[in-house]
């Protein structure tokens, strides 16, 4: 059994090292190794205050744990010997203060309260540092949309030329996109941000802990109420996985689009180099293979949230060993999510843009179509479905000109178009690709009056959410700067 100081009581049977390797946790727990520090640290204070723990333990105790904290966790803490991090830390306090200083740590504690505080802790970093690359990447998605306020490019419905937009208000639609990512995070942030310590095992414990204090030393925002609920349940990583699913999703679609845009056929997009990569043996290709990839990417988060809600959905109250194998897929999808949202935002940073390819096929497969069906209407007074078969049927029959209108408009209603009402030149004017984009001047719309004011206040929106992430940021840099501060007083009191 080695150093385990938690098997070594009520068990004696020897293990394999194939069993010891089963049973661990060590290469998760390497994700929460510096909160468990925090944890054990803000533990003891809390003891000290309660008077649980005299001040001749405490000392020994804190002094010992800020050595850790200070130098870093020695490697063999990570000992697969140890069954996870928190009884590999208690072995290594036990071996430097003793066992009558360092057994003592673990009073009115479980490791079932002790690891769900350090996977909130380590959890709201984790959120912190994706709503800073998401803002990052909105940043990037204003600024090329302040860019290309005029760049005209054709939008698309069934991935069939649909309407003249422009690259702007394309750009403006993801951003808008990745702002409600944001709404979710900071949302489900303040689930996270919620003490589970106190709970002990599940039933809470005898000894008069403070449940509110180590709560405020670790800069949490409060206490989960239900000591059963703090120890075994999992919803915080759940809504995190899911919510990081969803914004891998809209990272897929963009990547979806670049990959096409940046493709032969279509040409409105190079990509730099550097995300790039070529063939084996074709020497003249140039793949998206960053983008590519993080297409997959978006499929592995949506597994990490669909692993870690089947391992859920069958556990009963309150605590089971289960819930170990949900962190490496709550790591995995965290990562996945950072390195995709910094990779994306570089790949935006560093492409081109072929303005006169996009206008070229802007107005191509009668794209303005709808906007001459509407001039039928104002004009002619007629009612828009008639108006939209005329157009159609003069599509089918082969142009928009002035014959195959009044052609079609024989067969749909008739009679030719009123000639007094209709002039070449309206049909012309209905047609051209710019007076199309720019008739729209409906909020969200694509005219450059209207993505002007979008842009404006998607600007505002972008602050407002910076400065919210950088008080989340600074709140919990300042609690536990407090906490490590006053530890060390205490620490060095005589």
């Amino acid at each position: 059994m080695g150093n385990d100081v938690v098997r070594r009581g009520r068990l004696s049977g020897e293990r394999t090292g194939e069993m010891i390797h089963f049973l661990s946790s060590m290469a998760a727990d390497r994700h929460i190794a510096e909160a468990d520090i925090l944890v054990d640290i803000a533990h003891v204070m809390m003891l000290s205050k309660q008077r649980i723990l005299d001040e001749a333990t405490t000392r020994p105790l804190l002094a010992a744990l800020l050595k850790l904290y200070d130098e870093g966790i020695p490697e063999s803490v990570f000992d697969d010997e140890y069954e996870d991090i928190h009884a590999g830390i208690e072995a290594f306090l036990i071996a430097m203060v003793g066992e009558e200083t360092g057994g003592r740590m673990h009073m009115g504690r479980s490791r079932n309260d002790e690891v769900a505080a350090c996977l909130r802790i380590r959890l709201r970093e984790d959120l912190i540092r994706q709503l800073s690359l998401l803002i990052r990447l909105r940043q990037t998605l204003l600024s090329l949309a302040e860019e290309h306020r005029e760049t005209v490019m054709p939008g698309f419905t069934h991935l069939q030329y649909a309407q003249p937009t422009t690259l702007a208000h394309h750009l403006l639609a993801y951003e808008q996109v990745f702002s409600r990512d944001c709404e979710r995070l900071s949302e489900g942030y303040s689930r996270v941000n919620q003490s589970p310590l106190g709970a002990a095992a599940f039933a809470s414990t005898g000894y008069p802990v403070n449940r509110e204090y180590v709560a405020q030393l670790l800069g949490f925002d409060g206490v989960l109420e239900n000591t059963m609920d703090a120890v075994s349940s999992r919803d915080f990583a759940l809504e995190t996985l899911s919510s990081l699913s969803i914004m891998m999703v809209g990272v897929s679609r963009l990547c979806e689009e670049l990959i096409i845009w940046s493709s032969p056929f279509a040409g409105f997009i190079s990509l730099n180099d550097a995300f790039c990569s070529t063939s084996s043996i074709m020497p003249q290709k140039k793949n998206p293979d960053f983008a590519e990839i993080m297409r997959a990417k978006a499929a592995s988060l949506i597994g990490a949230y669909m692993s870690a809600a089947a391992l859920m959905k069958g556990l009963p109250m309150s605590y089971n060993r289960d819930l170990q194998e949900l962190t490496p897929s709550l790591i995995r999808g965290i990562e996945d999510a950072r390195q995709s949202t910094s990779l994306l935002n570089g790949m935006l940073l560093t492409a081109s843009f072929d303005r006169e390819r996009m206008r070229e096929e802007a107005g191509k497969s009668y794209s303005t179509a709808t906007d001459l069906a509407d001039m039928l209407v104002r004009r002619c007074g007629l009612p828009f479905r008639t108006a939209h078969s005329i157009v159609g049927r003069a599509v089918q029959n082969g142009g928009l000109d002035r014959h195959h209108l009044d052609e079609a408009s024989v067969s749909i209603t008739g009679s030719p178009l009123p000639g007094s009402m209709i002039q070449d030149t309206d049909i012309m004017d209905a047609l051209d690709v710019e007076k199309s984009i720019n008739l729209k001047i409906a909020p969200g719309s694509p005219s450059s009056f209207s993505v002007k004011r979008a842009i404006d206040e998607r600007k505002k929106r972008l602050d407002d959410d910076r400065h919210r992430t950088d008080q989340l940021a600074m709140a919990s840099k300042e609690a536990i700067d407090n906490l490590i501060f006053e530890t060390r007083r205490v620490a060095l009191e005589q």
